[in-house]
């Protein structure tokens, strides 16, 4: 993967590599197809090893790369756009154009929640849901 990362774009930074392929499509669907296989692989391998009655993942893209279907259950937990903007650090292009919107998420998901409030209250969520998912 190294050597794919190398002849593509010259470099294997992850900012260097993250330049590109926000602002070139092309580059971004190369990459995609070229990381998110080795990663469902590891993923799978990775779900075989747990023994615990449950196991969570966070997964980025889950529904725009069609990853829910290796799950039983989904959490989504959105904010609003200004709020996610204030806790991150800007990030270069325009990634978030490409993200299935917040409501089609949550129409999609099992649990819902939208993290406006305080770290607790999130626990308590996530609490929640893991007394009614626990067997």
């Amino acid at each position: 993967m190294r050597n794919a990362l190398l002849d593509r774009f010259g470099t294997t930074r992850r900012s260097d590599i993250a330049e590109v392929v926000f602002a070139d499509r092309e580059a971004l669907a190369w990459l995609e197809g070229l990381l998110h296989p080795r990663v469902v692989v590891h993923y799978l391998a990775w779900r075989e090893e747990q023994t615990a009655p449950l196991a969570v993942t966070e997964v980025p893209l889950l529904y725009e790369t069609g990853g829910d279907a290796r799950f039983d259950k989904v959490v989504v937990i959105t904010a609003p756009k200004a709020l996610r903007e204030a806790r991150r650090e800007a990030l270069p292009g325009d990634r978030d154009t490409r993200l299935l919107d917040d409501r089609e998420k949550v129409k999609r998901a099992d649990y819902a929640y939208v993290n406006t409030g305080s770290l607790e209250e999130l626990d308590e969520f996530v609490m929640s849901v893991v007394d009614d998912l626990r067997p």
